[in-house]
């Protein structure tokens, strides 16, 4: 197994989150206060900060929003693309902006275009994960081959009309908001979270680990790449948030939950949470994306 060690990141003290969330009263049905103020379809907020230590920011991102209007009806088709690089001397920058826009390039060309050309139902357009490995796979190689000192992780949120496709390499995350619950889709592939997985520690003492920034899956490694995907529904007034470790290694899951509940409004929610990752340390780059579907649409 081939270990791949992200630039280190200042120690902190270990935070530990309830995972039993509440939520402040008055908040209806679980949704949060910001779906008062955002219109029908998908709202997407996104912001990238290079943090309080690191000299320049190797995150980079790609949002894609489309809405389709057919036969009396709206849907939202949109690519949402986060990559947190590394390898330093601007290595990390280039192979992530590169995976990224791979990524997007593949998932245009092989999943939008047939699908606004309504040949999503013929028999030459491929599953929607299968599209979704191929672009991440064809990234890799990219990376592999123009920036062999560099890496990147990768996560990738598809959504089609009201479902959302994942793939996902790396540590980066993606969550879902649903009903008043913040759940983590994806699963870190570093070493301390491998580790947690059998048994060897908890997910508040990988947060304080010395080898926390150690991967042993991440774009770029090898000219070959294993792919985590999944679905799922994403329901009226339901979220997905993406982000890299620079955010989440330092706003704990319950603290997000609600920042995300209370804000006033999409961008207003990730403003906050990058604020509150720099309080406690800044000493990444930080970068969220956040999608909303309407709580009425």
């Amino acid at each position: 197994m081939k270990i791949f060690r992200k630039r280190p990141t200042q120690q902190k003290k270990t935070q530990t989150a309830d995972t039993r969330p509440t939520l402040p009263s008055g908040r209806k049905a679980g949704f949060p206060s910001m779906l008062a103020q955002v219109p029908p379809g998908l709202t997407v907020a996104k912001t990238s900060h290079i943090g309080r230590i690191r000299e320049r920011n190797e995150d980079s991102f790609v949002t894609v929003d489309c809405t389709c209007y057919s036969n009396s009806e709206a849907f939202p088709l949109g690519l949402y693309i986060i990559a947190d690089g590394m390898g330093g001397h601007k290595k990390g920058e280039i192979a992530s902006a590169l995976a990224a826009q791979v990524v997007a390039n593949h998932i245009v060309h092989d999943v939008f275009i047939p699908f606004l050309c309504n040949q999503q139902q013929s028999s030459q357009s491929r599953p929607i994960n299968e599209a979704l490995v191929n672009a991440v796979e064809a990234a890799n190689l990219a990376v592999y081959q123009d920036t062999p000192e560099g890496g990147t992780t990768l996560t990738v949120a598809l959504i089609l009309r009201h479902k959302v496709y994942l793939a996902h390499v790396g540590d980066s995350r993606a969550y879902v908001l649903t009903k008043g619950t913040l759940r983590q889709l994806t699963q870190d592939h570093s070493l301390v979270a491998r580790l947690a997985d059998i048994g060897e520690g908890t997910p508040e003492e990988a947060l304080a680990h010395t080898n926390r920034n150690i991967l042993y899956r991440a774009m770029g490694q090898t000219d070959s790449v294993e792919v985590d995907t999944c679905s799922l529904d994403l329901p009226a007034g339901s979220c997905i948030l993406l982000c890299s470790d620079g955010l989440w290694d330092k706003v704990p899951d319950d603290e997000m939950l609600d920042t995300l509940m209370s804000a006033a409004s999409p961008q207003a929610a990730i403003d906050r949470l990058v604020t509150m990752a720099n309080q406690n340390g800044g000493d990444d780059n930080i970068t969220a994306i956040l999608v909303t579907r309407a709580a009425h649409s």
